[in-house]
């Protein structure tokens, strides 16, 4: 048999050929290894910061007194579902209620693909659960599409509302407390929710794509295209096919990066209102929300003034009367601080803010907030034993707007997850009446009343009826 050198040249063709696609193949494993190490380390990294913040968090509401809020489990349940779960307040402002409810039902509903992409991005696998679901994961995904465009329609109508109708009660303009972070703070929330919901659509488009011109791993797993994504793929169809991986794959990360990012952002923003109004609302107060809170000691000390009560062998006194400091405030109220989503509902509601006054409920709780945040500092730096020179009254919340509340309870009753600003309100305003004896002279002059006619007006106890005998002479 004659070898040609025609022959000879085939051969060495055929060995290059297959040594380059040997090359290639062992560089595409290659570089999966490292894609997946890559996301293992990023999905670690993202946990390990994501659960220190929740730990410091966690100790920081510990700051707060004790405070037993176990009782009537199946009522409590009943108002967390309600009130977190069903969003039944938001619903008060039923066409604002329904747009938060598609962002918080599409974001959290969406997420459920995130379990998917872990697992694809650990064990290197692309859409796993499409082989098993078979025809239900077209369905899943397209309601998930259905909820990401619901969240991209609604978001866009809140950023109109706050940067360009600028609604009153999230005008910095109109309330001080919403100048600067708060405001960029929203913004950055709600522009990184439209960027994660378009990755997602996006590489959905761009997937099909893929899939249709029998590219690799995605030739392997034929969805068909999706409710919504399906609009943009012409925007791709001119795409080169290395341009389309390269696209699908930045598509990927962003988003499975940009949820990572997201999730410890919120633990540093007013979002993280979307983990604590759960528990917040199933803490919340059960008692009716006129009904205020006593001091045990001095309840009982005028029980024995009025032969109520036979004075205990060993006499309690209280440390303090009210709060100075967030130290002194209950746990509750902390957790209440790191709840609110400073929506001005409640300021909103607040007839004190109304008439121009000082008073402005939200900012009470975002004041509280910033006084645990700067203690957290201070423990980074400082170490765990930090004590600086401030206190919440005084150097955070002033005296003015504590005497400007009138207790009416609006701010409770608008608050969507059932927070207390008056119970930090009442607690700081009896702190400065109680250990520091300053209150305006018009509240002694009750104080005094109530001491000696046992009512706030200026008359005895005996003439109080004397309205009623003018009557009989009429």
């Amino acid at each position: 048999m004659r070898i040609t050198f025609v022959s000879v040249l085939r051969f060495s063709n055929l060995a290059s050929q297959f040594s380059y696609l040997t090359e290639t193949i062992t560089l595409y494993i290659k570089m999966e290894i490292l894609a997946q190490i890559l996301f293992v380390i990023a999905l670690g990294t993202a946990g390990y910061f994501i659960a220190r913040r929740i730990s410091l968090i966690s100790r920081t509401i510990k700051l707060g007194r004790s405070e037993d809020r176990t009782d009537q489990p199946a009522v409590r349940l009943k108002t967390m579902l309600l009130i977190a779960f069903g969003q039944k307040k938001m619903f008060k402002r039923p066409v604002v209620g329904f747009m938060h409810f598609i962002v918080y039902a599409g974001f959290i509903i969406i997420n459920i693909e995130v379990l998917e992409i872990i697992i694809d991005g650990i064990f290197g696998t692309h859409r796993i659960f499409a082989s098993p679901l078979s025809g239900a994961y077209s369905f899943f995904i397209n309601v998930f599409e259905f909820l990401a465009v619901g969240v991209i329609v609604a978001i866009t109508v809140f950023l109109i509302r706050r940067n360009i109708i600028k609604t009153p009660r999230l005008s910095p303009e109109r309330h001080r407390e919403m100048n600067g972070w708060p405001e960029l703070d929203a913004n950055i929330i709600l522009v990184t929710e439209i960027v994660l919901m378009w990755a997602f659509l996006s590489m959905n488009a761009t997937d099909v794509i893929l899939q249709e011109r029998g590219i690799g791993h995605y030739g392997e797993v034929i969805t068909g295209s999706f409710m919504f994504s399906q609009f943009l793929q012409p925007l791709f169809e001119g795409f080169s096919t290395n341009a389309l991986v390269i696209y699908e794959r930045a598509a990927w990360w962003i988003h499975i990066l940009g949820i990572m990012a997201f999730a410890l952002y919120v633990t540093y923003s007013k979002h993280l209102h979307i983990a604590l109004a759960f528990p917040n609302t199933y803490f919340a107060k059960l008692k009716p929300k006129g009904e205020m809170d006593n001091m045990p000691a001095v309840t009982q000390e005028v029980k024995i003034m009025l032969g109520l009560a036979d004075a205990p062998e060993t006499e309690e006194v209280a440390a303090t009367f009210g709060a100075k400091d967030v130290e002194d405030l209950s746990w509750k109220n902390l957790m209440d601080a790191y709840s609110c989503t400073e929506c001005g509902r409640c300021t909103d509601s607040c007839p004190a803010n109304m008439t121009g006054k000082l008073l402005s409920p939200r900012k009470i709780m975002m004041d509280t907030r910033d006084r645990l945040e700067d203690i957290q500092k201070g423990w980074i730096k400082n170490g765990d034993d930090f004590k600086d020179e401030k206190t919440l009254l005084g150097d955070y919340i002033q005296e003015e707007e504590l005497l400007a509340c009138t207790t009416c309870n609006a701010c409770v009753e608008a608050c969507p997850i059932m927070i207390n600003p008056l119970d930090i309100i009442l607690q700081l305003r009896r702190y400065k009446v109680m250990e520091e004896s300053d209150a305006p002279q018009s509240w002694n002059m009750m104080f005094q009343n109530l001491e000696t006619n046992m009512a706030p007006w200026k008359f005895a106890p005996s003439d109080r009826f004397n309205w009623a005998d003018e009557l009989k002479e009429d």
